[in-house]
């Protein structure tokens, strides 16, 4: 497995050696020893979360608060998503910053989005599977976000905001300036 650093600090991409033959492919999807090893991060996770959706569909961007905060490793099983993380830690070098990348189940990549970030993602592609290991359990009464077309943030989701599907809840996010940081 490769892992690299973004340039939003302790945010990864992990990329799996992945091993093909005429019955098809085989990957090590995850291995706590060696992300330990070479990101320096000891996660346990302990909730797997997997969402089907069309294309146009977003999700985010979302996150959890207070001691509910999460750390997620995400990735595509069939399809592709526009993965993004903002950097919502205060004292972070990356404060308010956001990193985006396309996964999918051809290129297998993953995100490893650190506590503290907002997390979201929109469909490429129709019947899209993403998957997600999270290392704190979910918590409805913590759950927060930032409204997806933030003009302070200005994400580039690649799809037409007219074409974006979205539910009711994304639509009342609070805009990055009216986040409450102290949650």
């Amino acid at each position: 497995m490769q892992i690299k650093e973004t340039h939003l600090k302790g945010c990864f991409i992990i990329e799996p050696i992945v091993f093909k033959d005429e019955r098809g492919y085989f990957f090590e999807s995850f291995n706590q020893a060696k992300f330990k090893e070479l990101t320096g991060e000891n996660i346990h996770f302990v909730q797997d979360n997997e969402s089907m959706s069309s294309r146009g569909v977003l999700r985010g961007l979302h996150l959890q608060t207070r001691r509910h905060q999460q750390a997620k490793l995400v990735r595509v099983i069939k399809g592709a998503v526009l993965d993004v993380c903002v950097d919502l830690r205060k004292n972070s070098i990356s404060f308010g910053k956001h990193f985006s990348v396309k996964l999918s189940e051809e290129n297998k990549k993953q995100l490893f989005v650190p506590r503290g970030f907002a997390h979201g993602f929109v469909v490429l592609e129709d019947d899209t599977i993403f998957s997600y290991k999270c290392d704190n359990y979910y918590n409805k009464a913590s759950e927060s976000g930032i409204i997806y077309n933030d003009t302070i943030l200005n994400i580039d989701w690649q799809i037409p905001e007219n074409q974006l599907i979205l539910s009711e809840r994304d639509t009342k996010l609070p805009t990055f300036k009216n986040f409450n940081f102290e949650n």
